[in-house]
């Protein structure tokens, strides 16, 4: 059915606002945007929809106590927050991001629930996004090695009573997945999921755990079928080590020479990625998606964004399921992108209108999602409206809607998201589901089990110690 939206500004695309606009969609797209009288009522600003272009879906691991800790430690620390059930807790990551304005998002699946086959758990999370209406690309995040460290884990266990190794083992330590099998399980969920609506990917965990015969896999199958690859790279210190230590001729050079590095890939953070590294990613066509709160609660530095965009790297936003408040606001972390890296005294890196349009592009390219985000005849209907009498609450001059969007935009702003034609979010409310109920459910759950979880509790602090200690003394990171 035909809609329209009126609004007294619209982001077309790069530098271009247009006033006191109706914008028309049937079907999923946008018909007409015509200029015109000023609505009437509360001024609004449409804008395209925003993109979460890394995550994982989960809980918010503070609530499990995972606060201030390095990547390393943080992994294994939320393992307590595992799915107790997988189509809740997707629900909830999903509804959460399009509460914040987001169309389309990332969902690298690190953490099964583990208690149904994969294929079905794929089906959970796809069920969860129909009903959200949101937009999702998903890969199974596979790794086939080094499950509790970078290299050999025994000094860590071995320095564990038997009863905590025992209970580290259990939950970290299993059988890998052959990259036969992992290409196989992914051509199965493929085919049980993917859509117009979802991209189903590859998705090698990063270059520390997986071995050179699943990369390589992996390559070759992109190539062969086209399919986008997702992946984490040289998020930390220890990571960027443990890089040099095994592909002494570069990790870059050799996701180049084995083509996994194309316009296929998506690497996330690249937080101490070298600018001859750079040059490559840019020339490849592969993207780069930064995620500034996560990479600030990790401690794992200041990506060099600003470099990767000045040698052509293709730059996007991702929450990464750690915003700064832990709230999945994506408008609120392309402001601190924009603040850090969009220039230095009188030198521009972007405008802001520039950021947000080449993050939205790029954003929708790394998801799979159609159309390049500029809101025009012919493109997908998947735009956000704003309450701009809050963004401009003072009314004393003229101010362009996009500066002060980056200058003090939030979630809290947003009043509706249409998707794909479909009103997901209708005055910050979620119409697919009830939010506050699938959280309240969630967290019933997890009360209720957390006595199940006492043995990693108790494991905990002599865990976390002997990674230190052994990654301090492992790698050089100075």
């Amino acid at each position: 059915m035909a809609s329209e939206v009126t609004a007294s500004c619209l982001f077309a695309g790069r530098d271009r606002v247009l006033n006191d606009v109706v914008l028309r969609h049937d079907n999923g797209i946008t018909n007409s945007i015509d200029q015109g009288a000023p609505p009437a009522g509360r001024r609004s600003f449409v804008l395209p929809a925003f993109v979460n272009a890394h995550d994982h879906a989960r809980p918010t691991a503070s609530s499990f106590g995972a606060l201030g800790m390095p990547l390393e430690s943080w992994l294994l620390r939320s393992a307590l927050g595992t799915p107790v059930d997988p189509y809740l807790a997707a629900a909830s990551a999903l509804a959460r991001s399009a509460r914040a304005g987001c169309g389309a998002m990332m969902v690298h699946y690190t953490r099964p629930s583990g208690t149904m086959p994969l294929v079905e758990e794929a089906k959970q999370i796809a069920r969860a996004a129909s009903d959200v209406g949101i937009r999702i690309a998903f890969a199974i995040a596979v790794r086939d090695q080094n499950p509790v460290v970078y290299g050999d884990a025994e000094p860590v266990l071995s320095s564990l009573s038997s009863d905590d190794r025992k209970t580290i083992e259990e939950l970290f330590v299993r059988a890998p997945m052959s990259p036969k099998a992992y290409i196989e399980l992914t051509d199965a969920i493929a085919a049980a999921i993917g859509g117009p609506r979802i991209d189903v990917q590859l998705g090698p965990a990063g270059v520390q755990w997986c071995s050179r015969p699943l990369l390589e896999a992996v390559a070759e199958n992109s190539a062969l079928t086209g399919r986008r690859i997702h992946m984490h790279l040289l998020e930390t210190v220890y990571q960027r080590a443990w890089a040099d230590q095994h592909f002494p001729d570069g990790i870059v050079r050799y996701l180049h020479d084995i083509g996994l590095l194309s316009e296929r890939l998506t690497l996330a953070h690249c937080i101490h990625a070298r600018p001859d590294e750079l040059e490559m990613i840019g020339a490849s066509g592969a993207r780069i998606v930064t995620n500034f709160s996560s990479n600030m609660h990790l401690r794992s530095g200041l990506a060099p964004i600003a470099a990767a965009h000045k040698c052509g790297c293709a730059v996007t936003v991702g929450v990464d399921g750690l915003a700064l408040d832990e709230d999945d606001d994506v408008l609120r972390e392309m402001r601190l992108v924009q603040m850090m890296h969009g220039g230095l005294g009188f030198k521009r890196t972007w405008t802001p209108a520039e950021f947000f349009a080449l993050a939205i592009r790029n954003g929708r390219r790394a998801t799979g999602a159609p159309g390049s985000g500029e809101l025009a005849p012919g493109a997908p209907a998947d735009f956000v409206t704003l309450d701009l009498d809050r963004l401009d609450r003072d009314q004393i001059l003229p101010v362009d809607p996009i500066d002060l969007l980056f200058a003090r935009g939030n979630a809290s702003l947003l009043k509706d998201v249409v998707v794909d034609g479909l009103t997901i979010v209708s005055e910050g409310r979620v119409t697919g589901v009830d939010l506050p109920a699938i959280e309240q459910e969630l967290r019933a759950i997890y009360r209720g089990g957390a006595a199940k979880l006492s043995h990693f509790q108790r494991a905990w602090q002599p865990l976390s110690a002997s990674l230190e200690s052994w990654f301090e003394a492992q790698f050089d990171c100075r």
